[in-house]
């Protein structure tokens, strides 16, 4: 596949949402946690033999873990893969799955404490973005929450044609029977390192000739989308610019606050509002996120990114009112008719919780991160030499998430796949866990970001969590080295 071009036409190449096939590692609560990252101790009968929980048992309210087949020899460092759960995160989901049992819209005891429960969770959420509790949409996770943003952009686009041609305006451009004969279709913009989610629904409506869509290329220099370049993209018929706001592989943070203030000139001189989202699944948690002073209309958050289950939310800018909201689904009325189906309260529950920790300890979080991905770097090039280590996570002049390191060892016989598969203790990745069925191609998001390809495709993404510690770090490069032995005394 040819890589696209500054506002380039659409091309294809992905797959579904970031999900790790990887065990995750609960060895992250170990001594130098932070004190809330300890599991309760289970009393004796919490399990039967098998390790199985005895749910004859009433709730006593302790989180009681039981991790299956845990190799306590491996360090994982696939934190932007998935995170396992917070020992108060399983505990709010337990207590929920016993006491909040009940359907929120329900009047009886069960149903209250369900619907209460959601409501805490929702306020919780908010406060982590930066929003009110009614701006909050819980969902299935991060892909129905993007395509539910598409959705909503382009049926308020329709809107608009609609209501124009009812006032006696119209612009003639193009025959289109999805939208009016009166106007062009909807435009979208994305960039060239999007997820599968976000990119992959724009081609799905580019293919169905619902939408013209325009990908516009991060720079090879900063490895970020430039604000100038988006908006040379946008056209009459834009309706939606979506641009993630880190990305999963080199951790990049896009402009989006600058970018929401240019769009905003722009968009109020237009007969359609230009509305604009971003996906924050990799940022929350790792670093400051306040959706109302970046000014997006739309924010993703995923909950398996910052040590919740798997569950997600959309936080949009007063719904159905300041910010266009449609349904794509229809049903029991829940969720305010936006995303209807019986609410999942433990789930929510646990979301909600996890929340709380980020809004509670998130510069403490965000310092140990950093911490580590620099000790790591530094004991890389002090192993390897830094004429052999390759940072591709590093570019001039932009920010990054705190956690991630993606690294290239080079040599022509180190392919990441390689590498890793070398290694004895080490869990990570080579990219993002969507893109496992390309084989050993190289990262395409490495080579949009103008990483050489013989370097990209020695790439390691190596993201470290909240207890990853340098006794860690030091196990882990100690492993990468006597996996680069192995592979250079082949042949």
């Amino acid at each position: 596949m040819s890589q696209p071009t500054k506002g380039s036409s659409f091309t294809r190449d992905g797959d579904s949402r970031d999900q790790s096939h990887r065990t995750s590692d609960h060895r992250a609560r170990h001594t130098e946690s932070f004190g809330h990252h300890h599991a309760h101790t289970h009393p004796s009968g919490a399990f039967d033999d098998h390790g199985h929980a005895n749910l004859g048992r009433p709730f006593d309210g302790l989180v009681h873990t039981y991790i299956p087949d845990m190799d306590e020899d491996k360090i994982y460092m696939d934190y932007n893969a998935t995170t396992p759960l917070e020992p108060e995160v399983i505990q709010a989901i337990t207590k929920a799955l016993h006491e909040a049992w009940g359907n929120p819209s329900s009047s009886y005891t069960a149903g209250v404490k369900a619907k209460a429960a959601i409501a805490q969770a929702r306020e919780n959420v908010a406060r982590l973005v930066g929003g009110k509790p009614e701006d909050i949409i819980f969902t299935s996770g991060g892909t129905e929450a993007n395509n539910l943003v598409f959705h909503s952009a382009l049926e308020a686009y329709r809107e608009s044609c609609r209501t124009a041609e009812q006032g006696g305006d119209s612009h003639h451009h193009r025959d289109n029977s999805r939208t009016s004969s009166a106007w062009p279709r909807p435009h979208l913009i994305i960039s060239n390192v999007e997820h599968d989610s976000v990119r992959l629904t724009a081609e799905h409506l580019l293919k169905d000739a619902q939408a013209d869509v325009t990908l516009v290329a991060v720079s090879k220099v900063t490895g970020r989308v430039e604000v100038e370049d988006v908006l040379t993209a946008v056209r009459p018929n834009t309706c939606l610019i979506s641009i993630m706001m880190a990305n999963n592989e080199t951790g990049v943070m896009m402009p989006i606050r600058e970018l929401c203030q240019r769009i905003r000139s722009v968009s109020g001189q237009r007969h359609h509002r230009i509305l604009l989202h971003t996906d924050a699944a990799q940022a929350i948690g790792k670093v400051g996120v306040d959706a109302r002073d970046l000014g997006v209309d739309y924010l993703t958050i995923v909950g398996h990114k910052f040590y919740a289950p798997r569950i997600g939310a959309l936080y949009v800018n007063g719904p159905g009112s300041t910010t266009p909201l449609h349904p794509m689904m229809f049903g029991g009325g829940q969720e305010r008719n936006f995303r209807p189906g019986t609410e999942n309260t433990p789930m929510i529950a646990g979301l909600g919780k996890a929340a709380e920790l980020v809004i509670s300890n998130l510069p403490e979080y965000e310092s140990h991160m950093l911490d580590t991905r620099k000790y790591l770097e530094e004991r890389l090039q002090a192993v390897f030499g830094k004429e052999r280590i390759h940072f591709n996570s590093h570019f001039p002049d932009s920010e990054s998430l705190p956690n991630t390191c993606n690294v290239s060892i080079l040599g022509p016989r180190l392919q990441g796949r390689k590498v890793l598969s070398s290694c004895r203790r080490l869990l990570a990745s080579v990219g993002a866990a969507c893109h496992t069925h390309r084989g050993d191609r190289p990262s395409h998001i490495l080579l949009s970001c103008g990483i050489p390809e013989e370097v990209a495709a020695n790439a390691l993404r190596l993201s470290v969590g909240r207890g990853t510690s340098r006794a860690d770090v030091d196990v882990v490069v100690e492993d990468l080295r006597n996996a680069v032995e192995t592979l250079e005394s082949l042949n």
